[in-house]
């Protein structure tokens, strides 16, 4: 339930940065690069 809650949290955080980058390509590259490694690292947590 906590880690649900975590990831709820940590997407709702990347939504808010994804408004304030406004465009900014930079910004939005990292944003998903992080989204990426992070997606990543959970589907090997998995298994």
């Amino acid at each position: 339930m906590k880690r649900e809650k975590d990831q709820t949290s940590e997407g709702l955080n990347q939504i808010f940065e994804i408004i304030n980058a406004k465009g900014d390509t930079g910004e939005l590259e990292e944003i998903v690069e992080r989204t990426n490694a992070d997606f990543d690292k959970d589907k090997e947590d998995v298994r």
